[in-house]
């Protein structure tokens, strides 16, 4: 398996503590936040994968899940924000949200303050389904833990879920 291009362990920049708002202190940050992108894009990408792995039977395709996650965590929703909260064009999202209503994961429910809107919500049967695909992998990343890390890494990686959560919506555009 190959890996890709990024700092190795002897180009890796020195850790910034208490960083002023120097310049060299700004630099500073900026070398170990490269590094880190480096580092948490790699270890990301390789836990998904592995996670994906750990579906034994898939009822649900991942951007089902994506949809039933969001409202599960945000509450109801329009097509167009869950458009935006996965990152696709609205028209893609119609299929997959006419299967999750055929199945009756999801439900339709005039917008209040608007209605010729109409917003989405989990029902509790989306709510079981999800939390049934979630489960399995849930059990294998509990147990890989236990098995490979210390309580104090543990306690870091819980730390570092809501950070990394933080990242997934960061509205940043690169030039």
């Amino acid at each position: 398996m190959s890996r890709d291009a990024g700092p190795t362990d002897r180009e890796r920049p020195p850790i910034a503590h208490n960083a002023g708002d120097s310049a060299g202190d700004a630099a500073s940050t900026a070398a170990v936040a490269a590094y880190a992108a480096v580092s948490v894009r790699r270890g990301a990408i390789s836990l998904a994968r592995r996670l994906r792995l750990e579906r034994s039977a898939p009822s649900l395709t991942a951007l089902e899940l994506g949809v039933l996650g969001h409202l599960h965590r945000r509450g109801a929703l329009t097509p167009g924000d869950l458009a935006a909260y996965e990152r696709v064009q609205p028209q893609s999202l119609t299929r997959t949200l006419a299967e999750l209503e055929r199945t009756d994961l999801v439900s339709r429910q005039s917008d209040p303050s608007d209605g010729r809107r109409s917003l989405l919500v989990i029902t509790d049967a989306g709510v079981t389904a999800l939390r049934a695909e979630m489960a399995e992998r849930d059990a294998w990343l509990a147990a890989a833990m236990t098995a490979r890390l210390t309580s104090t890494e543990i306690e870091l990686l819980r730390l570092a879920g809501p950070l990394l959560e933080q990242l997934a919506e960061a509205q940043i555009m690169i030039p």
